[in-house]
């Protein structure tokens, strides 16, 4: 899920490679600025595809919802800290680094082999009962969209995230490879 999405404009798009695939690709490319038409966007949100830090707390010690971290192992069990003052991940969060469903250079992988390393990844939760985060909300939102394109639709967003997360000391936090 984007914020385009999540604010209910269904004509969005992601650019496969990003610009350095396009310029790869021989594709055209200009200096000039196009002349547009302005717009007026009236933002529909849809809540159904976010959610907030209480309820990824009530959802805690139960089998699902399955909190899928995009972050990199290291910092998802705690050793490696970047960005944010505490260490870890969710109890009850398993790993997925964002990076795995890229290619070499740098597009997506094919829908089938993202479908079979997230299908691997999920086990027996569907994809309806999947909440990704990550560090502010970002790369989690490639894993989210990874899953649209190997047809595994309908996960959703703790866009506050690892950040939001361990800014309350009273949240519960775990710095091991384990899943709890």
């Amino acid at each position: 899920m984007d914020a385009a999405l999540a604010l209910g404009h269904e004509a969005a798009a992601v650019l496969d490679g990003g610009w350095e695939a396009w310029v790869k690709a021989g594709l055209p490319v200009t200096a000039q600025l196009p002349q547009v038409n302005p717009k007026e966007f009236v933002a529909r949100r849809r809540l159904e595809l976010a959610l907030d830090a209480a309820s990824v707390t009530a959802s805690l010690g139960n089998a699902r919802p399955l909190l899928l971290d995009a972050r990199s192992p290291d910092r998802f069990r705690g050793e490696n800290e970047t960005l944010d003052p505490v260490a870890g991940h969710i109890p009850g969060a398993a790993n997925r680094f964002f990076k795995l469903n890229l290619r070499a250079d740098g597009r997506f992988k094919p829908p089938a082999e993202l479908k079979r390393e997230f299908t691997a990844a999920l086990g027996p939760v569907p994809p309806v009962e999947v909440i990704h985060y990550c560090g502010s909300g970002v790369t989690a939102c490639h894993n989210l969209l990874a899953m649209e394109i190997a047809g595994l639709a309908g996960s959703r967003l703790y866009p506050g995230s690892w950040s939001e997360w361990c800014s309350d000391p009273k949240r519960p936090v775990v710095t091991s490879t384990s899943r709890d």
